[in-house]
């Protein structure tokens, strides 16, 4: 009979015991293994142990996934249960751990996460506005009266479907803990990167786990939403601080301190305010200031802000990890100037490869407007692309008095060094869609992976770590650890690819049509007889006589016979078990729970199926997210 380990004790098994087996022993599909127990009885059973079990836990920092899982299964081993329940009893157990964390942030700080899946589509009276689904007092599901009596305690209210909203609201600095409702396709999803960032999170799941016609625990989701007020016993780490650091550094007021502009008379704000007017945006402002007015709008357009936060945590990190206690919004706001503009540094290196990159691939829209080359033309957004270039270096490069001319230059030369390896692997995408041999082998694929998106999370990682500390011992375990998650996160985007992108509205199978290497190419070429490879290579080309639809639909054929979804996602698997074998190895803790963190939230895996924002509160002033 199996036993329940406190995550902390899981923790130190993993680094004392088997150092070498790293932090994780072995990675296991859990999508199938969520039914929900069949009786209220049981549930309620199950969620009084869960509680028991959550009461012994050290809170100081997140539970990981992996420890969540290990505990659950334990559990379960513990109660003579089946394995089938385990996605359940992971969100449950995850409540439990949380609660007293969601107590402790006042009803008003709190989002109350509703599914619309409870109406009954075929008879229900909903209207949809620009806001999406209000619900009508019709007595046909539960969704009214839990949304009026969390608005009457103060609750933020939305009704989704684990849309990546959420954590813009968060970041946005609207709440601090989320509360919800959800089928557990879409709680595995939208749960996990919230908290992994530590931000107090509970759930009740459906009874239902496919998100149609289902029912919930009415009781649960009602003592959830009315959980008292409280300080809790103990606070738990989290980076929303850092987030939201990084997000607020692109805010006028703050990008405008950081970078003060060199010409016209026109603010930051009233930059914005005309360029976005829907008027001839550029009237009005002096020609020789022009390049900076579109360069500084599009640096705060929109975005994750994933490789400023990288910079501010590593930085954190190692001088007093202070950023991710319950105080860390002041820590985070007292950092020096100089380390925010390095941070903001690595985003114009990255907004300016994605004007270029629009360009090249001449897309229409970014962040939910039009594309610079299409709003202002070709000539002007490759020239806004090379002003964000010098400003990333003019960033770095004015802060020798403060920052010290050797860390300067450090950091310098790995950025220097990082936009050459991006531009040779961008540069050798280019020549592949432009030659007529349409053949790559796989350690071909790979290399322009690790040139194409490795030097951005290795620059971040390094320019926090550099600015912090001597970085000496540090650049060959970053410049490895970059290079495996770039890799793998360029595999998962493959992945991603064959199963379209709701957020951003993308078909299945783009790669193909826009003539993009991938390494699910060079795996299918390298596992085919010589006639499928023929008809591979022949479906590059949109002369080939079928419609794209048919194009799609045949690499997907021959995808499939290639296998190379599996072996791709053997692949991502390699390489991240490569990159926390490096974070095992790292000190201090604070470091290497970042790098765990990175792990955990860049290497996403692409969901079971897509499930699009539905509605949203009007109580909530954002809107959908658009392409990053």
């Amino acid at each position: 009979m199996s036993t329940v380990t406190p995550p902390a004790t899981v923790a130190s098994d993993a680094e004392n015991v088997t150092p070498k087996e790293g932090r994780r022993k072995r990675r296991r599909s859990t999508g199938h293994l969520k039914i929900v127990p069949e009786t209220p009885e049981l549930r309620q059973r199950l969620r009084d142990r869960c509680r028991e079990v959550a009461a012994k836990f050290d809170k100081s920092t997140p539970m990981t996934k992996d420890e969540m899982e290990t505990v659950s299964r334990g559990l379960l081993a513990d109660m003579d249960m089946p394995e089938g329940y385990l996605g359940w009893i992971m969100v449950v157990l995850s409540s439990e751990y949380w609660r007293d964390q969601v107590a402790g942030v006042p009803h008003s700080r709190r989002l109350f996460l509703l599914p619309h899946c409870l109406k009954h589509a075929e008879g229900c009276p909903a209207d949809y506005d620009e806001f999406g689904m209000n619900c009508k007092t019709c007595g046909a599901c539960s969704i009214a009266d839990f949304r009026t009596r969390a608005e009457e305690l103060g609750h933020r209210v939305l009704v989704a479907e684990g849309s990546p909203i959420v954590m813009k609201i968060i970041v946005s600095g609207y709440v601090d803990a989320v509360v919800g409702v959800a089928c557990l396709n879409v709680l595995e999803k939208a749960i996990d990167k919230i908290l992994l960032a530590g931000i107090p999170c509970m759930a009740v799941p459906l009874l239902s786990s496919d998100c149609r016609n289902t029912s919930v625990d009415e009781d649960w989701v009602r003592e959830m939403v009315m959980l008292e007020h409280r300080e809790p016993q103990q606070k738990t780490r989290s980076y929303v601080h850092l987030l939201r650091g990084a997000a607020d550094i692109f805010e006028p007021e703050q990008l405008q301190n950081l970078v003060p502009k060199l010409r016209g008379e026109l603010s930051l704000r009233e930059i914005k305010e005309k360029l976005h007017d829907g008027s001839d945006a550029l009237v009005g402002i002096d020609p020789i200031a022009a390049t900076e007015a579109l360069g500084l709008d599009f640096v705060s357009r929109g975005g994750k802000y994933a490789r400023p936060f990288i910079t501010l945590a590593a930085y954190d990190a190692l001088t007093g990890d202070k950023g991710t206690e319950s105080g860390g919004a002041d820590v985070v706001a007292k950092i020096p100037d100089g380390v925010k503009r390095a941070a903001l540094c690595i985003e114009t290196f990255h907004k300016a490869s994605l004007v270029h990159d629009d360009i090249e691939d001449d897309d229409t829209f970014r962040y939910g407007e039009q594309s610079v080359h299409k709003s202002h033309g070709i000539p002007t957004a490759i020239n806004v692309g090379d002003y964000l270039i010098g400003l990333g270096y003019r960033l770095v490069a004015g802060e020798t008095k403060t920052l010290g001319p050797a860390a300067v230059a450090d950091v310098l030369h790995c950025l220097s060094n990082a936009h050459t390896r991006l531009s040779e692997g961008q540069g050798a995408e280019l020549v592949w869609r432009d030659n007529r041999d349409k053949r790559l082998k796989p350690i071909d694929a790979l290399k322009v992976y690790a040139l194409k998106t490795a030097p951005a999370f290795e620059a971040a990682l390094y320019s926090g770590v550099r600015l912090a500390c001597e970085a000496e011992a540090y650049e060959e375990p970053i410049r490895g650890f970059s290079r495996n998650l770039g890799v793998a996160f360029q595999i998962l985007n493959d992945l991603k690819d064959w199963q379209g992108d709701a957020d951003n509205k993308l078909e299945a199978g783009g790669d193909v049509l826009g003539g993009r290497p991938t390494l699910l190419w060079a795996l299918a070429l390298a596992s085919l007889d010589a006639d499928d490879q023929a008809k591979l290579l022949s479906m590059a080309s949109a002369d080939c006589g079928l419609s794209d639809t048919q194009r799609i639909a045949t690499v997907r054929t021959l995808y499939n016979k290639a296998k190379v979804f599996d072996q791709a996602s053997r692949l991502v698997d390699k390489h991240q078990q490569r990159a926390e074998e490096i974070a095992d190895a790292i000190e201090p803790e604070p470091l290497r729970r970042l790098l765990y963190h990175l792990v955990d939230t860049v290497l996403e895996r692409p969901s079971e199926s897509a499930v699009p924002l539905v509605s949203i509160s009007s109580s909530l002033p954002i809107t959908a997210p658009t392409k990053a």
